[in-house]
């Protein structure tokens, strides 16, 4: 999926001009990356408050069209108000179509309700992730990644290395065995043992009473 998004170059800089900015309904924004040099950009704010309502918008590709040039890039911060519905800043990286990158995306989960583990058990999905990071080409790079609970049993979970992925995208792992829990079905029964197991352990951490004089 591909978004596009009009900018202008930002000459002034500094809180006051980025203050002027937001009042006049612009978003002050940096672009970096690759060998040019980074560039200080403006944005419209509802066409970026728009676009932000599409939760792919955060890890997709974007055409940046700015000034008289188009540049490819992704979504890497945005600081939003405190209590406003507002964009405050945002900063974008250039994307080289040749090189591999690395971008987070979400997870979407599905079939779930008719997992044997949640309609024959009476389990309960339990989410240890909802978003995962992922290496490939920037042709390659998926909105998203589904991940498919029809099959899965009571007291079953999924990890990292066991879901689908596209072709040419993988998933960045950390550490030499690290393979994170993403979803497990977790019964009642499951989590009664497991409150009883913990509360026996404090009970067996718990120091002796004192013997009264």
């Amino acid at each position: 999926m591909q978004f596009e998004l009009n900018a202008q170059t930002r000459t002034l800089q500094g809180s006051g001009a980025s203050r002027r900015l937001r009042r006049a309904s612009r978003v002050p924004a940096i672009l970096y990356g690759g060998s040019a040099e980074p560039k200080m950009i403006e944005l419209d704010h509802n066409e970026l408050l728009l676009a932000l309502r599409k939760e792919a918008f955060r890890s997709s590709l974007i055409l940046l069209k700015l000034d008289d040039a188009v540049e490819t890039v992704l979504l890497r911060d945005l600081q939003m108000h405190a209590y406003k519905r507002q964009v405050m800043h945002a900063d974008f990286q250039r994307v080289d179509a040749g090189r591999m990158l690395r971008q987070r995306i979400p997870l979407h989960f599905i079939h779930g309700e008719v997992a044997p583990g949640v309609k024959e058990a009476g389990g309960v999905v339990s989410h240890a992730m909802t978003e995962i990071e992922v290496t490939c080409l920037p042709k390659d790079l998926p909105a998203f990644l589904e991940v498919d609970l029809k099959a899965m049993k009571a007291g079953q979970s999924l990890h990292v290395s066991e879901l689908a992925y596209p072709e040419g995208v993988k998933p960045v792992l950390r550490g030499g065995g690290d393979d994170p829990l993403v979803v497990t079905i977790t019964t009642m029964k499951a989590v009664t043992e497991e409150a009883a197991a913990g509360e026996a352990a404090e009970g067996e951490a718990a120091p002796a009473a004192a013997p009264e004089a």
